[in-house]
């Protein structure tokens, strides 16, 4: 964190924000048709197979989540069935807030305008957002920048949106595949991370880490 206090606050959210809950809800869907002693392979399959999918060509997220299902369980021998897909999907905008997540995003929006930049479609992220509790000075989809988070032209669109630097955002995410090392390499230079055991504590990637929220604003002296 450098001495210069940031204009914009920017955020992930699934994950981060949002108590993401697609791999709890998979097990549940799919539980009659992945063998127990096979499911958090799967799982793991599943996750990768989404960070695939969005490397390529921008494709609506539902249409991630519902090929990313059918190719792991193809790679695993196992049948693929639509509604399961379609429930996944339905799923996702009503996902509500971490606990820790709408009082310091309040206690953050009384001095910072806070910014959302999420790997969704512009259709899903109204009922996440409602839910945070929080007033937000721009949500970004992947839909507006043509491109999921980790392509740089994702944090490309969010910098040019709000006309800044890369030196003048704090930006912050439980992901660092997604969001922290992509932002190292932009030259972000304020950065937190949520740990939220989502993946391994990485320091080199030069961010502050937290495991909640709450502590964020105890970062910028509020």
């Amino acid at each position: 964190m450098t001495d210069t206090e940031p204009k914009f606050i920017t955020f992930d959210m699934y994950g981060t924000l949002t108590h993401f809950q697609m791999a709890q809800l998979t097990r549940e869907l799919v539980a009659d048709i992945v063998p127990a002693d096979q499911m958090d392979e799967f799982i793991d399959v599943f996750r990768v197979q989404r960070i695939d999918e969005i490397l390529g060509p921008w494709k609506p997220y539902p249409d991630v989540v519902r090929d990313s299902l059918r190719k792991a369980l193809e790679r695993m021998r196992l049948p693929y069935r639509a509604a399961d897909g379609d429930a996944l999907v339905d799923a996702v905008p009503t996902w509500g807030p971490h606990p820790d997540v709408p009082d310091a995003l309040r206690t953050l929006a009384s001095r910072f305008p806070l910014v959302i930049l999420t790997n969704a479609a512009d259709s899903q992220v109204e009922g996440n957002v409602r839910q945070l509790g929080a007033p937000f000075h721009a949500v970004y989809t992947s839909e507006q920048a043509g491109a999921y988070k980790p392509r740089f032209q994702a944090f490309d669109y969010l910098l040019e949106q709000l006309d800044v630097g890369p030196g003048e955002i704090l930006h912050v995410s439980s992901s660092l595949r997604h969001d922290l090392i992509p932002a190292h390499d932009l030259r972000i230079t304020n950065k937190v991370y949520v740990n939220r055991g989502y993946e391994p504590s990485t320091p080199y990637y030069g961010y502050r880490e937290v495991t909640t929220l709450t502590e964020v604003p105890a970062l910028l002296g509020i």
